[in-house]
């Protein structure tokens, strides 16, 4: 082969490669392009209830360069900002994502889609490319976790703004699942999700595994449980239970309830004897014991407000979803007097796990169970499982 020909040879290899490697390039930007669009599109069809897109350049200015961070976890870092009308917020920075960015566009849309005191703002939110971010409202007093855990929490927040700030969180739970156009299961209650604001009111925050329903849907499909270690619902794990429903929120809201009155976490690895390791059963116990709620450390004063709310947490945590109420009926129940609330009976989840035929009974009983039952009469209760 002469030099002219292998010259002519190797550029036209070049050539085919280079324009190779083009197309690509083109195809893999045309492709996340794509993408983005389909994001945008979904977020138009949303129309005055989508929130406003911000560049991330924007963002950045906004955090100053993300610099006061305000807390981590898995899913990012949340830094504190300022929005050019002066506003604080909370930007939460997701770690870069190389899915399809579905549930990112699913978080924007369920809380962007929400208004309620007791729902926090989203005001904005940065979908640029791999960039991820969200533009929360400013909450000054943190989240609920750094009071009920710390040394005195009943004496940093005392009983009586602890008991609305219960209430507030019911009332959020239930525009989202009943006062929404579309019924939003959170599937995150905790107390790391509820955030206070300069007047500690209570706001349901993080919705970053919620699921988005037709308000006339009562049962849920679900690929894989969804939630946190001692928040998360029976049936979430074991469908054998019941249905996946608005119920599975009512349960984490009750667990969290009891955490609220015992100032403790529900999941104690350093428990000293295994009947303390089930929360529950450690609250419980402490009632049928006619100790009242002393070994939670409430005064004589203040009983019947601690009494009302452990009762009502009871209820929320029972295993069968059927014989919860749902969170409508929990604001009922906060307006009623302690005479007329029943003690939920005390049930066996071992039991019930090993008797796989009665769970199978009541998963088909739960189709046709009504959705609210009576929690004022205890003989409807009789046929439940218990010590």
């Amino acid at each position: 082969m002469n030099p002219t020909n292998s010259t002519l040879l190797f550029t036209c290899i070049y050539f085919l490669i280079w324009h190779k490697k083009g197309k690509r390039l083109w195809f893999l930007k045309k492709t996340s392009s794509n993408n983005e669009k389909n994001y945008e599109a979904m977020i138009v069809s949303y129309g005055s209830l989508a929130p406003k897109r911000y560049m991330y350049s924007k963002v950045m200015k906004i955090t100053s360069s993300r610099s006061d961070q305000l807390g981590r976890g898995g899913y990012g870092v949340v830094y504190k900002g300022r929005l050019h009308d002066g506003r604080l917020v909370a930007v939460k920075f997701l770690h870069d994502c190389k899915g399809n960015g579905n549930e990112f566009v699913n978080e924007v849309m369920s809380i962007g889609r929400t208004s309620h005191i007791n729902i926090v703002s989203l005001f904005g939110f940065c979908l640029e490319g791999s960039k991820r971010a969200l533009i929360y409202e400013y909450m000054s007093n943190g989240s609920l976790d750094k009071y009920i855990y710390s040394g005195n929490p009943k004496e940093t927040l005392g009983w009586e703004r602890l008991y609305a700030i219960a209430i507030g969180i019911a009332r959020g739970l239930d525009y989202l699942h009943h006062g929404c156009n579309s019924r939003i299961v959170h599937f995150d209650i905790k107390p790391q999700n509820i955030l206070l604001d300069k007047d500690f009111t209570p706001k349901i925050a993080d919705f970053g595994l919620a699921k988005l329903c037709h308000a006339n849907e009562s049962k849920l499909s679900m690929t894989g449980p969804r939630g946190t270690i001692g928040f998360i619902a029976p049936e979430v794990h074991y469908r054998n239970f019941g249905a996946v429903s608005t119920k599975s929120d009512v349960y984490s809201y009750g667990m969290m309830l009891l955490e609220m009155v015992g100032g403790r976490k529900n999941v104690n690895s350093m428990a000293k004897s295994s009947s303390e390791q089930y929360f529950a059963d450690w609250i419980y116990d402490h009632f049928a014991a006619d100790d009242g709620l002393q070994a939670c450390d409430v005064t004589r004063e203040i009983e019947e407000m601690g009494k009302k709310m452990t009762f009502i947490g009871l209820w929320c945590i029972q295993i069968l979803p059927i014989y919860r109420p749902t969170i409508a009926k929990v604001l009922e129940m906060f307006e009623r007097s302690l005479d007329e609330m029943e003690m939920p009976p005390k049930q066996n989840f071992c039991e019930l796990l090993e008797d796989s035929a009665q769970n199978m009974s009541v998963q088909s009983a739960s189709s046709t169970i009504p959705e609210d039952i009576s929690l004022v009469n205890s003989k409807s209760l009789e046929e439940l499982p218990s010590h």
